[in-house]
């Protein structure tokens, strides 16, 4: 591949960040008030957090990692996307909380951050962007103390190989190349009035549990979900409050999963 897919994905997350800031998906100004924006997914395997040191990783602009520092735990937010760190930045100190961001790649982050954690945190549309999941578990892994927990939920691979619609197949399960799309919109305003190239990968769950077994962790929970708890694809309804499926699929296919691995 010849593209610069970090320019090109930090480019594109710019211009998505101050369109999500303002949409209705993100619900910013209830988050400002005191609503979470976690899901019961996440905050079902965290539990008490309070007091833990934990490292998000491509936290976006930062809302959850501030909803974690709610929840008492020393929070350090990071996201390749300069102008989401710089949001997140200034809303964390808005609202008065600790929360620490950095801006770099997922795989330079042990340049810029010396410390381990109690827990690393990864949610929701996250290693796609990613190429190299041995890196990435490398990543996981390396900033994980030795009595620390990996606590990641995700989009299934499944999803992944639809088209927008979800009417035909048209990517590989498995991670055989890089796929570039210009797809018009967001996922958290699908008729907003941006389209920019995008670079991804889809990673078999074969792909990500190999990665993460090989640098030494063990699997403490593994689960799949036949709904998203995020209205992020096109043609989703809600079966049941903050359970969103693809009503014409009939439920048959799995949306996301969640993990947890220990050393």
């Amino acid at each position: 591949m010849n593209q610069d897919y970090l320019a090109v994905n930090k480019e594109l997350w710019n211009q998505k960040t101050p369109i999500h800031l303002k949409s209705d998906f993100y619900e910013v100004e209830a988050f400002r008030k005191g609503k979470t924006s976690l899901k019961p997914i996440e905050l079902a395997l965290l539990g008490d957090i309070k007091g833990k040191s934990i490292l998000h990783l491509q936290c976006h602009f930062g809302q959850d990692s501030m909803c974690l520092s709610r929840m008492g735990a020393d929070v350090t937010g990071v996201d390749i996307s300069d102008v989401a760190i710089h949001e997140a930045t200034k809303l964390s100190t808005e609202l008065g909380l600790n929360t620490t961001f950095v801006c770099c790649d997922v795989y330079a982050a042990k340049e810029l951050i010396t410390e381990k954690f109690d827990i690393v945190f990864t949610t929701y549309g996250t290693i796609g962007w990613l190429p190299d999941m041995d890196k990435w578990a490398d990543i996981v892994s390396h900033f994980l103390k030795p009595t620390g927990k990996f606590v990641f939920v995700e989009l299934h691979p499944v999803v992944w190989m639809f088209d927008v619609q979800f009417e035909q197949i048209m990517f590989s399960y498995f991670n055989k190349e890089a796929i570039i799309e210009t797809t018009p919109g967001t996922y958290a305003h699908q008729e907003a009035d941006i389209q920019l190239e995008e670079i991804g990968w889809n990673h078999s769950l074969h792909e990500v549990f190999t990665a993460l077994l090989n640098t030494g962790l063990s699997i403490k929970h593994f689960s799949e979900y036949d709904y998203s708890p995020h209205n992020c694809f096109k043609n989703m309804k809600e079966r049941a409050p903050g359970e969103f499926v693809l009503g014409h699929l009939n439920e048959k296919l799995p949306m996301c999963y969640s993990l947890v691995m220990e050393f």
